[in-house]
């Protein structure tokens, strides 16, 4: 399917909008209205606006002029230019070797070709595509999975190490670190007030909701009670579930610089969801996050930050980068021995890959040229770019 144009674009192989508001209240409001009007939506509400995303087949394009309807109608006003959707690639001389270990590591995904892709669409894809390169040094792009410590135990990975004791390795050498998350409340006499709530780096609570109005209510009713307490709370509604997020560590007042404690506001969600009749489902929380080493971090920081579109995570003693609409995974940066210059020469197995508009694509490779990367191919809809050490991103067209 081709862009629509207007308001929409086809990213990542969705028919894709980004509304402006100014509230989680706001965006609630024409949440509310897109699954009246197209139930299958998928819709993140988040303090300066919300994404819908539908499946781009023969209906998508009058389902989206009726959400634009409803839109102009809330006086919210439409940026394709900010739409884009972060994913992994995986090269290897095997993929189907691969595939068990990831689809362990990641917990509940669909294959869909070569990709492993989040049923719910809020982590980044996984695609494993073959290639014959040798690259057997250790990968300069590891992965950072946070899931409950019950599915942690049962992934079936085998024995981890590294320091933490949570590193795993796929066939190939590719690295992730798969970390047991818990309870919000971690006490030895943990409060029945936020028990469905998970800390998976973000603080997370996932409800199963058995009709439309009860997601809409729920919606409406965690908007209110964020935008009360000045909280940016991620909303993110799908088909039968309303999903409540912090993001990475924002429930911390060190992160949020808020005069909130959290586990209240967590307390008011639980007590809203529940009154509604939502029920809990502790499985579904899950964080994923990028890492990539570095010899000189603030440089390559600082490319990525330009390529991505990112900002820096407001504490000075963390190398996060951030979407600044919290929509694609957080990417973070650790050294490298600058020694090491063998693996700092090799390839990696793993590159990150870039879905933007199809009219915004050229000028977003001339963007990431003039930040410091290297165009190294161009083919049909896909450029293939590399930071100032090498690591890879590869820009798609639609």
């Amino acid at each position: 399917m081709t862009d629509l144009g207007g308001d929409w674009r086809v990213v990542d192989g969705l028919t894709t909008a980004w509304f402006e508001a100014r509230s989680l209240t706001e965006g609630a409001a024409l949440a509310a209205r897109v699954t009246q009007v197209a139930p299958g939506a998928a819709v993140d509400v988040r303090a300066s606006g919300v994404r819908v995303r539908l499946e781009s087949d023969e209906e998508a394009a009058g389902l989206a002029g009726a959400i634009c309807d409803e839109a102009r109608a809330l006086g919210l006003v439409a940026d394709p230019a900010v739409l884009q959707a972060l994913n992994v690639v995986l090269e290897s001389p095997d993929p189907s070797a691969l595939r068990p270990f990831w689809r362990g590591a990641l917990g509940d995904v669909t294959e869909v070709g070569d990709r492993l892709v989040d049923p719910l669409r809020r982590d980044p894809a996984f695609a494993i595509r073959e290639s014959s390169e040798e690259r057997p040094l250790r990968n300069r792009i590891h992965v950072d999975v946070v899931r409950p410590s019950d599915a942690v135990e049962h992934a079936g990975l085998g024995e981890a190490s590294g320091p933490y004791g949570v590193c795993h390795a796929d066939a190939d050498g590719n690295e992730v670190d798969l970390v047991p998350g818990g309870p919000l409340d971690e006490s030895d006499e943990p409060s029945e007030a936020t028990s469905d709530w998970q800390t998976v780096f973000s603080a997370v609570a996932a409800y199963r909701v058995p009709s439309s109005a009860q997601q809409r209510d729920l919606a409406g009713a965690a908007a209110a009670l964020a935008d009360a307490a000045g909280f940016p709370l991620l909303i993110d509604l799908r088909p039968g579930f309303v999903v409540l997020d912090t993001g990475k560590d924002q429930g911390d007042a060190e992160a949020h610089g808020l005069d909130l404690d959290f586990a209240d506001l967590a307390a008011r969600l639980q007590t809203a969801a529940r009154e509604i009749g939502a029920t809990s489902d502790l499985a579904v929380p899950r964080f994923v996050q990028l890492a990539l080493d570095a010899a000189d971090v603030a440089a390559v920081r600082a490319f990525w930050a330009a390529a991505l579109g990112y900002v820096h995570d407001r504490r000075t003693n963390l190398t996060d980068l951030v979407d600044p609409r919290r929509l694609n995974a957080v990417v973070m940066f650790q050294d490298i021995d600058v020694e090491d210059t063998e693996r700092r020469r090799q390839r990696n197995r793993i590159l990150l890959e870039l879905a933007v508009p199809a009219d915004l694509a050229a000028a977003r490779v001339a963007a990431i040229v003039a930040a410091g990367g290297r165009l190294l191919d161009e083919t049909g809809t896909r450029w293939r770019l590399a930071d100032p050490e090498g690591n890879e991103l590869v820009v798609v067209a639609g």
